[in-house]
């Protein structure tokens, strides 16, 4: 297949369709029980960023789906059969019957491994990209059945907006919380991977109680992430991206997102996220730095 940049004159080929796989953050994340299927019951508020990973598609005849990764994190994946990207569009492919292909270039933004939902949102806007890309429609419950089979974290990054998420990641609500939309936020990653599953696995099994999304400061005061003690067991250099966060002037919130390792802050004010972004990456130029807001639904 032709570079799909350019044909072999030079001449710009057809626009791209272009998707944006918004980072995933669990304001807080409450693991009530281990369920017999093996998977956690969870409570979890969702919000996504402004940002992410950034994909583009091209439409083919000949069926192949093709992948190209670059980016800032681009060389830490690899592009065969058991990437995210490729897996959701051969499944949405083989259950459409779709004849058409595409050229896909995911351009790699995020940390891998970092609980923002990286690969589960590179999957979810795949599904947006090529639905759009090969002109088809498919309904709501249909995309969730789809998202579900890749990965819990898939049917909420499908619409990428607040929502209260539980069970598996199955059931999803739309969660409107003052304060929150267009809320500044700063992701800090330390440079360490950690394993979701052996996260989970160190989880103590005790249901501290349900999640209360009611207000920020429910979120605030009563929420938690139970997933953060078995993080720091394995990688302690989170609390140490923890204390730096809450140590920031007009932090509203400081918690670890997912099974880590990333931390987020939030902030008052454009002006105290730009001081926290510059003061972090002053202090660790080492650890990794995004400055962003909660996207608006």
């Amino acid at each position: 297949m032709p570079h799909p940049d350019t044909g072999l004159d030079g001449e710009a080929l057809m626009t791209p369709v272009t998707e944006i796989a918004y980072a995933k953050v669990n304001v807080a994340l409450h693991v009530r029980a281990r369920r017999d299927d093996g998977y956690h019951a969870l409570e979890s508020l969702f919000v996504f960023a402004e940002d992410g990973d950034r994909l583009q598609g091209w439409a083919s005849d000949d069926g192949a789906i093709d992948l190209t990764i670059d980016g800032p994190f681009g060389a830490t994946l690899d592009a065969g059969a058991d990437n995210l990207v490729l897996r959701a569009a051969r499944a949405l492919q083989a259950y459409l019957g779709e004849q058409r292909g595409a050229a896909i270039r995911l351009t790699k933004n995020l940390p891998v491994a970092s609980g923002i939902g990286g690969g589960s949102a590179d999957a979810a806007a795949t599904l947006r990209l090529l639905a759009r890309l090969w002109d088809v429609r498919i309904d709501d419950g249909e995309l969730a059945g789809l998202a579900l089979d890749l990965g819990s974290d898939v049917p909420a990054c499908v619409a990428s907006v607040t929502q209260m998420v539980a069970g598996r990641g199955e059931r999803l609500a739309r969660h409107a919380v003052d304060g929150l939309e267009g809320c500044p936020m700063l992701l800090v990653n330390p440079g360490v991977g950690v394993s979701t599953a052996q996260i989970f696995a160190g989880w103590d099994r005790v249901d501290r109680g349900p999640l209360d999304g009611s207000s920020l400061g429910a979120l605030r005061d009563g929420g938690r992430n139970d997933l953060e003690a078995p993080a720091l067991a394995i990688a302690p250099v989170i609390g140490d991206v923890l204390a730096t966060l809450a140590a920031q002037e007009d932090v509203l919130l400081a918690r670890m997102s997912g099974s880590g390792a990333t931390c987020f802050g939030l902030f008052r004010s454009d002006r105290t996220l730009a001081a926290a972004a510059q003061a972090v990456r002053q202090a660790r130029p080492d650890w990794w730095v995004m400055k962003t807001r909660i996207r608006c639904a």
